[in-house]
């Protein structure tokens, strides 16, 4: 049975400066197994797949010429929290902005997963992302605060310094699909433990329409320099790594039965 994710911590960052980085960890269902398949998919006990990810919005104020219903400009983006190209797991990001806004439920089926508006008034984005069939059947519902203002109100605004808030997780996958292990254990967006030399995984199966798929990487975005830096989470998960090495090298068995 799928389980819900679970919440270890959490961080907030509301601003662009490097502050400690708590880890969120939210722990993924186990996708269903294809009972038509000829060779079926073995899952690989006691392993997890980890996502690191960024959620947030980075919002500029247009100055005073602007009129008072279009005062900033913004963008809500899901990226990888290293910049790295998200579309190797997730298939579709839904964007559900205020209902004052023309078609209010935005669809993206590829990546950059963000979009741009332009408005007067702060409000909750719900943010669905949804994953491709051997990664997970369920969907993860987030949720972000729209902050146009920055915390200290007093000072003037300024059009050069955008507010920035953005939020760091790892979306965790237990017990992974070896075909799921196998198309994206040598991909930088993703976090994999090593598994024994003797091990076979089964060729890698690109996901569907790849190749007609933009570049969904963030390192060139225009928006790059106000991204937080998350190199401080980055150690962390070298340490989770090397723990699920440790834990590897003890298993008797990698898979479930």
């Amino acid at each position: 049975m799928p389980h819900t994710p679970s919440l270890s911590s959490s961080r907030n960052q509301s601003d662009v400066s490097e502050s400690a980085v708590k880890l969120q960890r939210l722990v993924m269902g186990r996708s269903t197994d294809d009972p038509e398949k000829k060779i079926p998919n073995r899952r690989l006990k006691d392993v997890e797949i980890c996502v690191p990810i960024s959620y947030g919005t980075i919002s500029f104020w247009l100055g005073r010429k602007a009129s008072e219903s279009q005062s900033h400009k913004w963008t809500v983006f899901v990226r990888g929290a290293t910049n790295e190209d998200l579309g190797v797991v997730i298939r579709r990001a839904v964007f559900q902005l205020h209902p004052s806004f023309n078609n209010p439920m935005r669809v993206l089926d590829s990546p950059p997963f963000e979009l741009s508006e332009s408005g007067w008034g702060e409000f909750e984005i719900a943010i669905t992302l949804y994953f491709h069939s051997d990664v997970c059947d369920k969907q993860l519902d987030l949720f972000h605060h729209l902050k146009l203002y920055p915390e200290d109100e007093s000072g003037p605004q300024s059009t050069k310094k955008p507010v920035v808030v953005e939020s760091y997780n790892e979306i965790v996958f237990p017990d992974p699909l070896d075909s799921f292990f196998a198309r994206v254990k040598d991909h930088p967006a993703v976090i994999v433990p090593r598994l024994p030399a003797s091990f076979n995984l089964p060729a890698p199966v690109p996901i569907e329409n790849a190749k007609e798929k933009k570049r969904g990487d963030t390192k060139d975005h225009p928006l790059n320099q106000w991204f937080v830096n998350f190199s401080e989470a980055d150690e962390l998960l070298k340490l989770a790594t090397a723990r699920q090495q440790v834990i590897m090298a003890f298993l008797p068995n990698l898979f479930l039965v």
